[in-house]
């Protein structure tokens, strides 16, 4: 007869672990954890603060029931900061705004370098505050007369509009959600009366 994995020895009555959960077969201090039958691997908690989200295939914070964007298995994707899984990882997820998941220790790496998606380039928190210091800083700087009518076709990254804005060395206001999160889509020209 094989012996059976469990919490304490058959033999000394030792304890081999505070958590041990019997599916998995992970020994293990107690750091509140749960077997989540969904995810088919145990998680950090406590349980009563997470939900599986079905769409995501994932355990995620009770705040964000209802208030992410999920993106179907999702959290079966790498990191694309790190490129390490995100579904097994201790370390918890961050979902973007766009529905993208990061490690939270990535996340917070990344906003030292940047505010977009590594995957889909969205804002990846709200940036209304710095669009209106932008606004503030385009209005005060005036483009070299060569530049002064030139109008260029952009791409907005947060809402996907397509739009014809005058060209500006500090940026490019989208006309339809007023972000500066947008990528020239085509090259500078000068409006039809002056060509």
């Amino acid at each position: 007869l094989s012996p059976q994995a469990q919490q304490r020895c058959e033999g000394c009555d030792s304890l081999f672990g505070e958590y041990y959960c019997d599916i998995c077969h992970l020994f293990d201090r107690d750091k509140k954890q749960y077997h989540c039958e969904e995810c088919g691997i145990c998680r950090i908690g406590p349980k009563e603060d997470f939900f599986h989200c079905s769409k995501c295939n994932l355990c995620l914070s009770l705040s964000l029931r209802g208030k992410h964007k999920c993106i179907e298995n999702v959290s079966r994707q790498d990191c694309p900061i790190c490129l390490e899984d995100i579904h097994t990882s201790r370390v918890g997820a961050h979902v973007l705004p766009c529905g993208h998941l990061l490690h939270r220790t990535c996340y917070d790496e990344m906003l030292k370098e940047g505010y977009r998606c590594p995957l889909c380039m969205h804002s990846a928190l709200d940036m209304t505050r710095y669009w209106r210091q932008l606004d503030n800083e385009v209005a005060q700087t005036p483009m070299p007369t060569e530049y002064q009518n030139m109008m260029v076709e952009i791409l907005c990254n947060d809402c996907n509009a397509r739009s014809t804005v005058q060209f500006h060395l500090l940026g490019m206001k989208c006309k339809n959600c007023e972000s500066y999160n947008t990528a020239q889509d085509g090259r500078c020209r000068l409006p039809l009366e002056e060509q």
